[in-house]
């Protein structure tokens, strides 16, 4: 049996659970996320508690299990407490500013490069950091973590200064570089 397939939802106060056939919606404080099930699955609801269960040992179902339980999980998580993606930038002359809700950034090109913000994301660069941390939110954890990698592709880490966007969990491995000129006898 699926370790993560077989853990129990808990549903916070907050959060509305409703099943519709294959449909299952969660709305919750911070918005309302919807998720088709696949046809081997189904999901059911009671005292506050969500079950995700599979029709079959087959190695697909068993796969699908832990799939659909850890997206329903995401989803009750996103609407009650939502996700953050933090993003470091660092170079000289490398910032990130807010211009309404549109994120503007200087990654050292000879042009700044504008990042409309999709639906459901938003952008914060706090001010007490000169623009070299930008905090992505949003409900939806997919959707989250691809701006933040769309972003981060826009000037990856270079491993011998450091320099470019990074997560900030992340761990850039440093090169040592040019050794000098070799000695001549």
């Amino acid at each position: 049996m699926s370790r993560v397939g077989k853990k129990i939802i808990t549903l916070p106060a907050k959060v509305d659970f409703k099943i519709d056939g294959r449909e299952v919606f969660v709305k919750g404080p911070k918005g309302e996320l919807k998720h088709t099930l696949p046809e081997t699955m189904s999901v059911s609801q009671e005292n506050g508690s969500v079950q995700v269960e599979r029709a079959s040992d087959s190695r697909t179902d068993r796969a699908l299990h832990g799939l659909t339980r850890a997206l329903v999980s995401n989803m009750v998580t996103g609407v009650s407490t939502g996700f953050r993606r933090t993003l470091i930038i660092e170079g000289t002359g490398y910032s990130a500013e807010m211009r309404g809700k549109q994120l503007v950034m200087k990654l050292g090109y000879s042009h700044e490069i504008p990042v409309p913000a999709p639906e459901g994301i938003s952008f914060e660069v706090p001010t007490d950091r000169k623009g070299t941390v930008l905090h992505i939110d949003g409900i939806d954890k997919q959707v989250v973590g691809q701006v933040a990698a769309d972003i981060r592709k826009l000037r990856p880490p270079e491993p011998y200064k450091g320099k470019g966007v990074r997560y900030s969990d992340e761990i850039v491995r440093r090169k040592a570089g040019k050794s000098g000129a070799a000695k001549k006898k």
